[in-house]
């Protein structure tokens, strides 16, 4: 069994068993399915079911991965030793062995150890960082595994020579991953390169997890139609209904799906989801289950079979310890340094602000933080002085959902605060606030006192971690963005956080405001 998070969303990769529902429908099976079922012409597959569309991309994954552990060691090997290199002796060796010698075995003991650490596994492509954790994990196993090899042969090796080719050697893997992950994202937003994928569950449920997988096409899920439990509708959410949960093999060789995804609202039962997992013995077809926990991210969730029964254990959030104790200090020094390294483009933009109208350069404006404690949140002045008066008489034209007040023209705009804006120059002045500690660099919008008065409880909990300059809803849509889908992100980072995904989040920032359009800025 396997946890997988994708678009925000835990499954559970399966292998025949699970448990949904408590009754167990009978569904038809295709001729097909049926042969194999009664053993007829059966292979069953060791290993992740095969995807033939990616088997070209994961070729080269392998040829990539190959070639940069070769550059890494032979930069290490020319590092350390020269161009002639050095031989390595212990008593314990018939001959001497040359570092070259060493970075070949090495290489073939990095990319066996890159197959064991599921490197190569076509689900785990496209999305989510697990992929990066492999390699990282896999790389640590295998420089682990060599100094525990030559302390037991007593064998001498350089320590420089380990202390360069282990993290080169996993920045370049890292790298290569990102770059072509770059390649099938492209294909994937263009249809293509993806999982055929059936769901099935009542009409609520798979609506869900139509919007779920739909949100973010990097992971690989193309859905094709649904089963439910009432086909009276034609659609689900944009998806065509093609049977009920009955049909659901008979659909799924028609199709020739990828993977048969199961919400937790499926009426299989326990039995039922068993008998569907033998069916798809011996075929390309995964079956997920999506359990029926929304939002929750992989680090958060722990899967403990007991007596055949998969308990998913989901850890509470934490709000304190080392990890906030790393986040401060990321918060400190990044804003420090942002400031120091931008501090020409702050003084560019202030002239700017002084030319365009002659008015002040900086606004400032109340806004509620961490715990409900209200702070003053400095930004570039983009708006005629005075544009808070105006607000009133604006409020009919408003564009924004829930409580935001959003106006894509909006008339108290000023030339040159429509640059800034546009490129988010405007809450560069926020990096104060983040080195005085009332905002973090990544984190919940910051909310005005009026909108948080109109705060239900769920939204609510937005508040227990500070506001960020950055966050979920900024590469996710910013502006056009909806209330709800708003609200949703930001608790779905207030309750998974971690420093690695506010890493993640500030990269993605750089390219979001490198492009505007396409992310709502305005």
């Amino acid at each position: 069994m396997e946890v997988r998070e994708g678009a925000l969303l835990p499954t559970v990769s399966v292998g025949g068993a699970g448990t949904v529902g408590s009754t167990a429908p009978l569904f038809v099976v295709p001729d097909e399915l049926a042969d194999l079922t009664r053993g007829r012409s059966r292979t069953i597959h060791s290993g992740p079911r095969a995807r033939r569309y990616l088997a070209g991309y994961l070729r080269w994954l392998r040829l990539s991965d190959l070639t940069m552990i070769l550059l890494a060691l032979s930069v290490t090997t020319i590092a350390r030793f020269g161009l002639d290199g050095a031989s390595l002796s212990a008593p314990n060796l018939s001959r001497d062995v040359g570092y070259w010698e060493i970075g070949a075995g090495l290489a073939v003991a990095w990319v066996l150890m890159l197959h064991l650490h599921s490197g190569y596994d076509g689900r785990l492509s496209g999305h989510g960082v697990q992929e990066y954790r492999q390699v990282f994990h896999a790389s640590l196993w295998l420089f682990s595994s060599l100094a525990i090899v030559a302390f037991a042969l007593k064998l001498d090796v350089a320590r420089g020579y380990v202390m360069l080719a282990f993290p080169l050697g996993t920045l370049l893997l890292l790298a290569s991953r990102w770059l072509s992950r770059r390649w099938l994202v492209r294909q994937r937003r263009a249809g293509r390169l993806s999982d055929r994928v059936l769901l099935v569950g009542d009409r609520a449920h798979v609506a869900d997890l139509v919007v779920a997988l739909q949100r973010t096409p990097d992971a690989g899920y193309n859905v094709l139609g649904a089963c439910v439990d009432n086909t009276s509708g034609g659609k689900v959410a944009g998806v065509p209904v093609v049977g009920a949960e009955a049909d659901v093999l008979v659909r799924a060789a028609d199709m020739s799906v990828d993977v048969i995804a199961v919400s937790s609202s499926a009426g299989l039962g326990s039995t039922g989801l068993r008998h569907l997992g033998w069916a798809l013995e011996g075929t390309d077809i995964d079956l997920v289950v999506a359990p029926g926990i929304m939002d929750v991210a992989g680090p958060r969730v722990l899967t403990r079979p007991v007596q055949g029964l998969p308990l998913i254990h989901v850890d509470a959030p934490s709000f304190a310890g080392p990890n906030l104790l790393l986040k401060n200090a990321m918060d400190r020094v990044g804003a420090a340094l942002g400031l120091i390294v931008l501090l020409p483009v702050l003084l560019g933009i202030a002239l700017m602000i002084r030319l365009d109208d002659g008015g002040p350069v900086f606004f400032g404006q109340e806004r509620v933080g961490r715990d409900g404690r209200t702070f003053r949140m400095l930004k570039f002045r983009t708006m005629h002085a005075g544009a808070e008066s105006a607000l009133p008489s604006l409020m009919t034209l408003n564009e924004g959902s829930g409580p935001l007040f959003k106006l894509r023209t909006d008339p108290r705009v000023t030339r040159c605060g429509g640059v800034l804006r546009r490129y988010s120059l405007d809450e560069l002045p926020q990096l104060l606030n983040v080195l005085r500690g009332e905002m973090s660099l990544v984190g919940p919008r910051p909310p005005l006192p009026r909108e948080v008065a109109s705060y239900g409880a769920d939204a609510r909990r937005r508040l227990l971690v500070k506001p960020g300059m950055t966050g979920m809803w900024q590469i996710n849509g910013r502006s056009d963005l909806s209330w709800d889908e708003s609200v949703r992100l930001d608790l779905y980072y207030v309750e998974n956080w971690t420093p690695l995904l506010d890493l993640m989040i500030l990269w993605r920032t750089f390219r979001v405001v490198l492009r505007p359009d396409d992310h709502g800025a305005y």
